[in-house]
């Protein structure tokens, strides 16, 4: 077990998050570890605002650019990449939003096995009925597991009722803990909710402008749509019904700001249930010092 912490640079979308690890990476002689779920995705540069390699100003970033879209993203397959890399890095500054991804990499989490015959029973279940009734079994079988998993999120409810049939055990052991595996110095980045909301419209835009729609284009000649995960990645999904006729490209703007507002609130609730993790503004005068004072003390 390393000795020297992992740092970590957490938060919403739209913080700050990447720039901040870079300065932290270069004042420490560190590397970059994504933890961001959709920048693993090669060719998803635009709509995960994944830093150019100008913007990355020399500091060495892992775990981009390592999936194609239409790969289905493994959280364990991720873990076992992340910590192989701090076990090779000397400073790892971990960065991204993907609280799951985060807590894998770090702490103590349990991947039960796959049952596939279970898996497609469930999920033909979820096709044909949508998640509401599979929800209710969970909250009979599991109450702490689906009080963790939005109603709405078939994907985690098929899940954690392949886990509970599969294992016997509830979903919820599985879970995971504050149990370190990695020492870790966890930066939150909080940004004021009308400020973040401005920031997120503004970067949808600035998307837009980048070709966004464009990038989604191409990437559907890889596969994209039929991607479980990449397909339904906020923005990419929303293009797609936009290239597909069933939306205006104004309602894909409109849907992409509101579903990313939305999820930056689940983000920084997550976060805020780490009562590891130390937050500065984001707009702090020398965040930099302050972090580094934090990862000092």
């Amino acid at each position: 077990m390393r000795q020297q912490p992992v740092i970590a640079v957490v938060g919403p979308t739209a913080a700050g998050k990447s720039d901040l690890a870079v300065d932290l990476a270069l004042r420490l002689g560190g590397e970059c570890v994504n933890a961001d779920s959709m920048q693993l995705y090669r060719g998803m540069d635009i709509g995960t605002a994944k830093l150019t390699e100008a913007e990355r100003r020399g500091v060495p970033h892992h775990l981009l650019d390592i999936w194609d879209v239409t790969v289905t993203a493994s959280v364990a397959e991720y873990q076992k990449l992340a910590r192989a890399v701090f076990d090779a890095v000397e400073v790892p500054v971990l960065v991204g939003g993907s609280g799951l991804y985060v807590r894998a990499a770090i702490d103590e989490l349990e991947f039960p096995g796959t049952d596939p015959e279970i898996r497609a029973r469930l999920e033909e279940e979820l096709a044909e009925r949508g998640p509401a009734p599979l929800y209710e079994r969970l909250r009979e079988r599991d109450p702490a597991a689906a009080a963790a998993i939005l109603a709405s999120n078939g994907r985690r409810i098929v899940r954690a009722l392949e886990v509970i049939e599969l294992s016997g055990r509830p979903f919820s052991a599985t879970m995971p803990s504050y149990d370190a595996v990695y020492p870790s110095v966890q930066i939150g980045l909080e940004v004021p909710r009308p400020v973040l909301d401005e920031r997120i419209e503004l970067r949808v835009a600035r998307m837009w402008q980048a070709g966004l729609v464009d990038e989604v284009r191409a990437l559907l000649g890889q596969g994209l749509a039929e991607g479980r995960t990449a397909g339904r990645a906020l923005g990419y999904a929303q293009v797609i019904r936009f290239l597909t006729g069933e939306w205006s490209e104004e309602q894909a703007m409109t849907e992409t700001v509101r579903l990313t507002r939305r999820f930056a609130r689940r983000q920084e609730s997550w976060f805020r249930r780490d009562p590891r993790v130390r937050w500065l503004p984001y707009d702090a005068p020398g965040i930099l010092e302050r972090s580094l004072a934090l990862i000092n003390s």
